[in-house]
């Protein structure tokens, strides 16, 4: 199994991303706002499996089935960078709206909610990247069974993702609240949002390792 240098080293990049602004910190934080707590928490539900979804795959060998052909990867690395840049350039462009930003929503059954956060977190390519180009690293066919190391960190990276979303499910309409009395950092909060996103597609674009 992984020993503890390596679960922590990836417990942090777990940590990390949960708290880059994404698709799912978006649909999340909108379905909390305009529909409540509740609902944010059923549709962070859906996210989850998502994961399970996610790391089953990395387990049983997809992961290096698209590691293994270099056109595959790569066209996923890159769809991933285009994608993070269209959610940089929608944050800083002219008119760009925070993720913590008031908007209407449709009221939604909880099928639904759950429906929609399972989606969102299949078609995200974060989670996407993590699990098939991150998560290897943090391998070692050395330290024993690879499936119960990839459960072991697949398990840890919901366990981060779950707590973190939870946090900004309950608190994104104290966050929003505090946005829009004061503006400047609401407009402050989207640049951060959209420098961080920008980044990311720069270096995923040009990471070839």
């Amino acid at each position: 199994m992984p020993d503890a240098a390596t679960i922590l080293a990836f417990a942090a990049v777990s940590l990390g991303m949960v708290l880059t602004p994404g698709p799912n910190m978006i649909y999340l934080v909108s379905r909390s706002i305009c529909q409540g707590r509740r609902a944010g928490l059923v549709s962070l539900g859906g996210v989850a499996l998502g994961f399970v979804f996610y790391m089953l795959c990395a387990a049983f060998g997809i992961t290096a089935l698209v590691l293994a052909v270099p056109f595959a990867y790569d066209a996923l690395r890159l769809a991933g960078a285009a994608y993070l840049g269209y959610l940089a350039w929608n944050a800083l462009r002219p008119g760009g709206r925070s993720p913590f930003a008031v908007r209407a929503l449709p009221v939604d059954s909880d099928r639904r909610l759950f429906a929609m956060g399972l989606v969102t977190n299949l078609l995200n390519p974060k989670i996407a990247m993590l699990y098939l180009a991150l998560l290897p690293q943090f391998i070692a066919p050395e330290r024993g069974d690879v499936l119960v190391q990839t459960l072991i960190l697949g398990g840890t990276q919901i366990a981060i993702s779950v707590a973190g979303n939870v946090g900004i499910a309950i608190g994104a309409g104290a966050i929003a609240a505090f946005l829009v009395r004061r503006p400047t950092w609401a407009k402050v909060q989207r640049w951060i949002m959209g420098g961080v996103l920008g980044g990311l597609a720069v270096r995923m674009a040009v990471d070839r390792s």
